[in-house]
Formats: C-alpha cells, sequence, structure tokens
C-alpha cells in the first residue's frame, strides 16, 4: 500500500472526532451508537495479527495501521463509556472485555495448535469476517438515517473516508493476490458507496425542503 491508502486509513479513525467532540460539548452520547467502535476495534485488532510476520510475512504495514486503529478506536470507546447512560455504559464495558477476551483467544489458538500456513488461513478467514462486520455495522446508521430523513448522525467525511479506505486496501489486496483483503474490501467499497449515496439524496432532500417557504393556513 501506498502512503495515500495509508492516510485514508489513519483518516477513518480520525474523522469521527467532530461526532465525539458533540458527546463531550452535550455530555451525552445521544442517538449515537457505539457498536461500530466496538466492531472496528475488533476488526483492528484481529487485522493487526493478521499482519504480523507471524502470521503472514511481507505484510507488516497492514498491522501497523490497524494498531494505529485499534488506539483511536480506545479512546473512542471511553469517550462513550463515560457519557453514556449507565445500562449503555454496562454493556459498552461488557462488548470490550469480550473483544479483548476473543482477541486473546485467537492469538492463543493460532499459536498453540495451528502451523504457519493454517495460522494464517485461520486468522484470514477471521479478519475477513471481522471486516465484513466492520464494513455493516455503519448499516444501523443507515437504517436511522431513512428513518429521521436526516444525514445528521452519518459524518460526510467519515463516509467518504471509509470508502477511499476500502477502496485503498482493496487495490492494495489486489496487487498483493491476497483475497482475504481485497474481497472483505471490495464489499467495504460497496457498501461506502451506498452511505454516500445516501448522503447525497438525503443532504439533497433537506436542502430542497429548506426552500421551500413556510406558508401559514
Amino acid at each position: 500500500m501506498n502512503c495515500r491508502g495509508y492516510l485514508h486509513q489513519l483518516s477513518c479513525c480520525v474523522f469521527p472526532r467532530p461526532t465525539f467532540r458533540r458527546i463531550i460539548r452535550n455530555e451525552s452520547t445521544e442517538m449515537v451508537s457505539g457498536m461500530p467502535y466496538i466492531y472496528a476495534l475488533l476488526n483492528c485488532l484481529i487485522c493487526l495479527w493478521y499482519g504480523m510476520p507471524l502470521v503472514s510475512p511481507g505484510i507488516i504495514l497492514v498491522a501497523t495501521v490497524n494498531s494505529v486503529g485499534a488506539i483511536f478506536q480506545l479512546i473512542y470507546i471511553s469517550v462513550f463509556v463515560v457519557y453514556a447512560e449507565k445500562p449503555m455504559k454496562l454493556k459498552m464495558m461488557g462488548l470490550l472485555i469480550s473483544v479483548f477476551a476473543t482477541f486473546a483467544s485467537i492469538v492463543f489458538v493460532s499459536m498453540r495448535f495451528l502451523d504457519s500456513p493454517s495460522r494464517q488461513l485461520f486468522v484470514g478467514y477471521l479478519s475477513v469476517a471481522s471486516l465484513i462486520s466492520m464494513f455493516a455495522s455503519p448499516l444501523i446508521i443507515i437504517k436511522l438515517v431513512i428513518k429521521t430523513r436526516s444525514v445528521e448522525y452519518m459524518p460526510f467525511s467519515l463516509s467518504l473516508a471509509t470508502f477511499l479506505m476500502s477502496l485503498a486496501f482493496f487495490v492494495y489486496g489486489m496487487f498483493k493476490h491476497d483475497a482475504f483483503i481485497y474481497i472483505p474490501n471490495g464489499i467495504g467499497t460497496g457498501l461506502g458507496t451506498l452511505q454516500l449515496a445516501l448522503y447525497a439524496y438525503f443532504n439533497d432532500a433537506s436542502q430542497e425542503e429548506l426552500k421551500h417557504p413556510l406558508i401559514d393556513p
């Protein structure tokens, strides 16, 4: 992957900052879902492990990018937990513990019971599943956008960064002939395109509504 692809991955981690500035300012998570950040953390950890030389020699950049991503996701989840209501706070903490327990189990099984080729296949299939789950998690936000007919909770910058990151890793996976990279990121590119299309549609609809004058009955 070139520097552009690397920056796209980092931008996907950094762009949620406006959402979390709003959470901190209002001291409430409002209707923001914490699930995408849980999915993203698990995905980063599994992809980090997949990119390690012990699992897949020659793609250390994948591990580097996802280690940075994991740090950002931990920061976002921590902020979310601080300002969430008590039931959601407990749920998120339970999910966070589950993520680390799952990751520890994956590392243990892959190192204890599998040889090098089997280890790469095992972690590779898990990385595909986690990537698809991460890319599918915005469907929660998409449902909210359609229900409210508003893109308020689906920032354009995050949708664009997701699309660009997926596209960059899709191309990288094709270049490396690694199906565990290009297949899920191809799906992510499609989902990113859907998000951008919904953003364009509902944003234009909102602008049209603002143009209509108010008429008193």
